[in-house]
């Protein structure tokens, strides 16, 4: 049978908050820090920036939290399967009363040293200002040449080859070998972007491509030793670097102008289609053909307006005259200057079209001939010079019909040479 408890030996009734938050003090002060080993599972990122997972083994499961600041950090992404180490803090989630690590760094488990040594880096680098976005430069929009370093043995030379060919095979490409893996690759790749920044300056690159496929961290180590990085940094035209697969980041990845997620991808980004400039070269051909049409209209047009208005022939025929041959001028000078500054961009463009600017040419030049035909035809001296004479009154008004004269009215003829000054003898009416 069982009595009441002896009061001396009762436990202490504890607030739920305050047993959790005692249980937190202890593990903080017997356990903390702590470094866990085990493979992520659950994995998740809302919006928030953290990073929420578990760590797991045959033996049991952990909760963790990484908080936005420290999972800012990171160089890769956790997956659910990854085996990693993580350094954090013990402590309990006091809302749900859960067991959780607070995660301060995270590294892949295996490769912790070559992690850290790729973070200290980066963050030296970085604190330079080697990273800084205002220091990258745009590509250009149709390099002379490019350069790129790889190695003749790498599949990424095949894939940037190929993909070069199918885009621009009209642009020259300067190969720079040089290891990509090994003891002695970064100092090689350092002297192969040396040998074609020697091309860059004279001006023979407009561009450089710094590529190798795929692999581990130790595969990819040159590209993480400080000595390219500075190298890259160096360059003195756009560098686009192309290391490993989408997932894998390195120091010269950071350094370079541009960052490219594989090999191909920085063939492309350096070039644009030869689809695109022949799109680009007719909407070009379009736009000079109705130039040239509205500038023939308006010309016609004004023509038009200054036949309206003409008035006493002997004193405006000569000035009219003048105006129009100022006009055909200025429009001929106008065409030849667009034809000539097309030919220059289309010749710029794409030399395999050169061929057919000549005969552009040719049919604007047979178009501004006949143009200059129609001028000459609207010509007032030319109908004079057929035999017909223009009749103004006293006032200087053109005289058409005869009902507009009178008997004795003094006329004045105009004709294709000089003028006569004529006496109506009597009107007849038709």
């Amino acid at each position: 049978m069982t009595g009441p408890a002896d009061p001396a030996f009762s436990p202490r009734i504890w607030q739920v908050g305050a047993l959790c938050r005692a249980v937190a003090d202890f593990l903080d002060a017997r356990l903390n820090p702590v470094a866990v080993r085990g493979e992520v599972s659950g994995c998740s990122r809302p919006s928030s920036g953290h990073l929420y997972f578990s760590l797991k083994d045959p033996q049991g499961q952990l909760r963790c939290a990484m908080f936005r600041r420290a999972a800012g950090l990171l160089d890769f992404v956790p997956r659910d399967g990854d085996l990693v180490e993580v350094q954090g803090r013990l402590t309990v989630y006091e809302p749900r009363g859960d067991l959780q690590l607070v995660v301060e760094s995270l590294r892949r488990a295996g490769q912790g040293a070559w992690y850290e040594r790729f973070a200290q880096l980066k963050a030296r680098l970085e604190a330079e200002g080697l990273f800084d976005a205002d220091r990258k430069r745009p590509l250009p929009a149709m390099p002379r040449a490019i350069g790129l370093v790889t190695s003749t043995g790498a599949a990424a030379l095949h894939d940037v080859a190929t993909a070069l060919r199918r885009r621009v095979p009209h642009i020259p490409v300067v190969l720079a070998p040089a290891p990509v893996q090994g003891p002695q690759a970064a100092g090689e790749l350092v002297r192969a972007l040396e040998a074609l920044y020697v091309e860059a300056a004279a001006g023979r690159i407009d561009v450089i491509l710094l590529v190798r496929g795929g692999g581990s961290i130790e595969d990819l180590w040159s590209f993480n030793e400080e000595a390219l990085a500075r190298a890259v940094v160096r360059s003195p035209v756009p560098l686009v670097c192309g290391v490993g697969h989408e997932t894998d980041f390195t120091i010269a990845d950071f350094c370079a102008d541009l960052r490219a997620p594989t090999p191909t991808a920085a063939a492309e980004l350096v070039t644009r289609p030869r689809a695109d400039w022949l799109q680009d070269l007719q909407g070009t051909d379009e736009r000079l053909r109705a130039a040239v049409m509205r500038r023939l209209d308006t010309a016609a047009q004004r023509l038009d307006q200054a036949s309206g208005r003409l008035g006493r022939p002997s004193s405006r025929l000569a000035q009219q005259q003048r105006a129009l041959g100022q006009l055909g001028d200025r429009l001929r000078h106008a065409v030849r200057l667009r034809l000539e500054r097309a030919r220059s961009e289309l010749a710029a463009r794409d030399s395999r079209h050169a061929a057919a600017l000549p005969r552009e040419l040719q049919r604007q030049h047979e178009r501004l001939h006949r143009a200059d035909l129609r001028l000459q035809l609207l010509d007032p001296r030319l109908v004079l010079q057929r035999g017909y004479a223009l009749l103004t009154d006293e006032d200087g008004h053109v005289v058409c019909r005869a009902a507009q004269t009178r008997t004795g009215q003094v006329l004045r003829a105009t004709l294709s040479e000089g003028e006569v000054d004529l006496a109506v003898v009597q009107p007849r009416l038709l």
